[in-house]
């Protein structure tokens, strides 16, 4: 008797591996584009030498803030001013020495609801 699990796998055709291609490859230069976007934002904020942890932690935050410095919206919400603000705070105490990379983090962490 033979197991019929082989047979309910379908098979690929050569089309079907040729189409994952083009759009892994779209995925990999948008990813590269946006890498040397965030790069550039770091720089003109003269965050380029900050710990890569601690740019993870704000790389949403600024990468809105790029979004919103092209034009692409507009945020008056007093709640992202004050976390863009709290974020500058954070980022210059790293910076001058006034606390240490694991505090500025802590503080930058955005709380899970």
């Amino acid at each position: 008797m033979t197991s019929n699990a082989f047979s309910i796998t379908p098979k690929r055709s050569k089309s079907q591996a040729l189409f994952a291609v083009p759009v892994l490859k779209r995925i990999q230069k948008e990813s590269r584009e946006e890498y040397t976007e965030m790069q550039q934002a770091f720089d003109l904020m003269g965050w380029s030498e900050l710990p890569d942890e601690l740019k993870i932690e704000i790389h949403n935050d600024v990468r809105f803030m790029v979004e919103e410095l092209k034009g692409r919206f507009s945020s008056c919400d007093p709640f992202v001013k004050r976390r863009r603000e709290s974020i500058h705070y954070w980022v210059s105490c790293f910076q001058d020495g006034i606390c240490s990379l694991e505090a500025a983090i802590k503080a930058l962490k955005v709380k899970t609801l």
